[in-house]
């Protein structure tokens, strides 16, 4: 199984390889990248509601990843923002699920004032669905601060690495970081949006928000 920090050149060669239709090229990125997805899928089980273990994860996202015949991902940082998406979006229908199956087969969507509302019980279902609607609203306004949180809060990836792969100076992600942080953080209290900067529900890997 793979290790982490595996090169980024050779994810680069495996991914272009797969693209070409090359024999044994996706099942050798696959088992090279485990160990790092592994690790985003930890990561994500403990940041998000969740019934499955990683492994379980894990083997779901690559389901969900190979459900087309080539892969679109150009690089090391494409692939494991898709790989991050796909697992956020299996959580986020196991916890519509879960919901349905509470309200009697009724999956209500969730509204930000709903969990604006202090006196609610915390309910990490409602939380995980609070975010997904709060990212939804994030990617009409920026789809690069999307990209970006799911590079840095869900991959968990360094941001000299996503400077590299979003082609921006350290100094403006920083900025962007802040603000998506920060507009997430409003959104999904139901608070108005400031400009940037400001807590968030969003975690920094690294604390360097």
């Amino acid at each position: 199984m793979s290790e982490e920090g595996l090169p980024r050149q050779e994810v680069t060669d495996l991914l272009a390889a797969w693209r070409q239709g090359r024999d044994g090229a996706r099942d050798e990125l696959f088992d090279r990248v485990y160990g790092e997805l592994r690790r985003i899928a930890g990561a994500q089980v403990r940041l998000q509601p969740a019934t499955m273990a990683p492994t379980e994860l894990v083997h779901e996202t690559y389901l969900k990843l190979i459900g087309s015949a080539r892969v679109s991902a150009v690089d090391r940082g494409h692939f494991f923002s898709l790989a991050a998406r796909a697992m956020r979006q299996i959580l986020v229908d196991s916890s519509r699920r879960r919901r349905a199956a509470k309200r009697g087969g009724l999956d209500q969507k969730i509204g930000l004032d709903e969990v604006a509302e202090p006196a609610a019980p915390f309910d990490e279902d409602q939380e995980l669905l609070a975010l997904e609607e709060a990212l939804q609203q994030l990617a009409e306004r920026s789809p690069r601060l999307v990209r970006l949180v799911e590079l840095r809060h869900f991959a968990g990836l360094p941001m000299e690495e996503i400077a590299e792969v979003l082609e921006v100076s350290s100094r403006t992600l920083r900025r962007d970081w802040r603000t998506a942080r920060a507009f997430l953080h409003a959104r999904m209290r139901g608070g108005p949006v400031p400009a940037e900067g400001g807590t968030s529900v969003v975690d920094d890997p690294d604390g360097q928000g």
